[in-house]
């Protein structure tokens, strides 16, 4: 049996052994004692002025100029892919490239629109990055385990190896995107972080000393590089949003139901009492709707068994137009969290929230407390739909090899458990149910609050309690409230009742603005350690953001709120 680590070393060299040699970095990127920041100017000193223009330009400006024939979709693609290529030698964000395919692809929509005098589909020469969940034809998904080299899902002799294609990659093809690159993750997924041993740590780009977030962390710091326009990511207990949050960048998390995720790779799957989602990260508001509407049009509940039939609903989205540009200013209400009782969060990020209040105050809608049922109960009841197999699921995966465990993994999966019986897992479901109904009911409960005839709107809350996690600070925990958890709880109550969720990029850390708390007593050891973390002068500069929360499958609703407010935002001096 070959040793992991030379499996790993192998698949690693292979990667950039697939990046052009005109491509390659003259020298090793200094450290981030030296250069911290990647993004912008640095990264741009490797483009030509035309390649900048390209990767600078948000997903709906490059769509707008290939279904126009202004750009060639070839040229699109050569420009992301090498902006791409740049990006993987500064933080390590890739798992699999197939730049030579993605060309191929491109250059055959130029000739289809050369040949027909019009786009293929809404997206015509859009490139698209992917987490490495999805499963596209000629690639391998390894979701960072080194056993799962050269099989599928750590099986062989499937006929599946680098055949099949999950249900979205095959929606995503027929509206003329371009698949060019496979994004990093934490083995497992199962993390805030991103880091296997085949490729080791994703940085964030921004600033060097943090983590990209996880477990969609490398489509964080691959789009935080505009690497990529617009790529996809996965949520069960903040996995895009994390990502998102701590790169800048726009991101949502759907109900369930919502997106296709047929066909994609996944640990523990059969775990559905708290399903993962697929949902989109990008440089702005227009390119997560303009993805999201161009799969609704593909029918995507005629393929995946577990998608709803909802078309893009317009109403929804010019019902909240019409309140904000009614005749006599209508109001917003919103709900504004700051903690979840279990941490605190540091100063940049009370700081966010208070400038997205303002931004609200200042257009005339009304704020109010948001007071909810427990999120102490709630993540009980959520963490242990994580460890129903007792970790055998992932314990499997590691054996294939022999490797081990990343340390922001042994919190949750260090050693194997007694797997819940089947009257367990009901119990969980029956709690997890009654939760969701206490919840509703209180969002109910606010309309007698407002003043506007109606519940809150929506909810501007923290998902973690830092603007990015230092390195094995983001762990996920164990299901009990001792465990090393830090950050997913500001998260996963999302996905424990299910509501749709975006991310408002809002300002940068300002060391001398956001100085430590003195005096500051934690409420706990949990809360001890986000507190003792954070150091202004090693965070100054990092992106901070928060999120919109609204009900389930309100969509669109909660990305128009959130563009109205970046929208504010843009004309907010940082």
């Amino acid at each position: 049996m070959v040793e992991w680590q030379t499996l790993a070393k192998e698949k690693r060299e292979s990667v950039i052994g697939l990046i052009p040699k005109a491509w390659l970095l003259p020298s090793p990127v200094p450290p981030a004692t030296e250069q911290r920041d990647v993004t912008g100017k640095y990264i741009q000193q490797f483009l030509s002025p035309a390649e900048i223009e390209i990767t600078e330009t948000d997903a709906v400006g490059i769509v707008k100029n290939t279904i126009s024939a202004k750009w060639k979709a070839r040229d699109v693609a050569e420009a992301f892919c090498h902006r791409a290529a740049l990006a993987h030698q500064m933080v390590n964000c890739l798992h699999e490239i197939f730049f030579d395919a993605a060309i191929a692809d491109a250059q055959a929509l130029d000739e289809y629109y050369a040949k027909h005098g019009k786009p293929i589909g809404p997206l015509h020469g859009l490139p698209v990055s992917l987490k490495d969940q999805f499963h596209v034809k000629d690639v391998e998904t390894t979701m960072g385990y080194v056993g799962w080299i050269g099989t599928f899902e750590g099986k062989k002799g499937t006929n599946k190896e680098k055949v099949f294609e999950s249900e979205m990659v095959r929606e995503l093809r027929n509206l003329g995107a371009i698949l060019y690159c496979k994004t990093s993750v934490p083995h497992t997924l199962m993390a805030g972080e991103t880091v296997n041993n085949i490729i080791g740590y994703t940085w964030n780009p921004k600033n060097r000393n943090l983590a990209c977030g996880g477990s969609s962390g490398g489509e964080g710091a691959l789009i935080g590089l505009k690497g990529s326009p617009v790529g996809f990511g996965t949520d069960i207990g903040g996995s895009i949003r994390i990502p998102a949050a701590f790169n800048g960048l726009y991101g949502i998390r759907p109900s369930s139901g919502r997106l296709p995720y047929e066909g994609m790779a996944n640990s523990m799957d059969g775990q559905n009492s708290i399903l993962s989602v697929v949902g989109p990260i990008a440089t702005s508001v227009g390119a997560l709707k303009l993805v999201i509407k161009g799969l609704l049009e593909q029918q995507p509940w005629l393929h995946d068994p577990l998608v709803a039939e909802i078309p893009w609903r317009d109403e929804q989205e010019q019902a909240v137009l019409d309140i904000v540009k009614g005749s006599g200013g209508g109001q917003l209400a919103f709900g504004i969290s700051k903690g979840d009782g279990i941490v605190n969060c540091q100063p940049p990020v009370r700081r966010a929230i208070d400038i997205v209040v303002k931004t609200a105050e200042k257009l005339g809608h009304k704020v109010f407390e948001w007071a909810p049922p427990s999120h102490k109960r709630c993540l009980e009841i959520a963490f242990k739909t994580w460890i129903y197999d007792g970790g055998a699921d992932v314990h499997a995966a590691f054996a294939l090899s022999g490797e081990p465990m990343a340390s922001q993994i042994t919190s949750t999966y260090g050693t194997l458990k007694d797997e819940y019986t089947a009257s367990q897992i009901a119990a969980n479901n029956v709690a997890k149910r009654a939760y969701q109904k206490e919840y509703m009911e209180y969002w109910n409960s606010t309309a007698e609050l407002t003043g506007t005839g109606r519940p809150i709107d929506a909810v501007i809350a923290p998902l973690a309690p830092f603007a990015a996690a230092r390195p094995d600070m983001a762990k996920f925990g164990s299901g009990t409230l001792k465990a090393k958890r830090v950050m997913p709880g500001l998260s996963t109550w999302v996905n424990m009742v299910d509501y749709t969720s975006a991310v408002l990029p809002v300002t940068l850390v300002d060391k001398s603005i956001d100085v430590v708390d003195e005096g500051y007593k934690p409420l706990n050891d949990q809360d001890e350690k986000v507190f003792l973390a954070y150091d202004p002068e090693l965070y100054d500069r990092a992106h901070v953001a928060v999120q919109i929360v609204g009900r389930r499958l309100q969509e669109e609703k909660i990305l128009t709120i959130t563009e109205i407010l970046g929208d504010a935002l843009g004309k907010h001096v940082v």
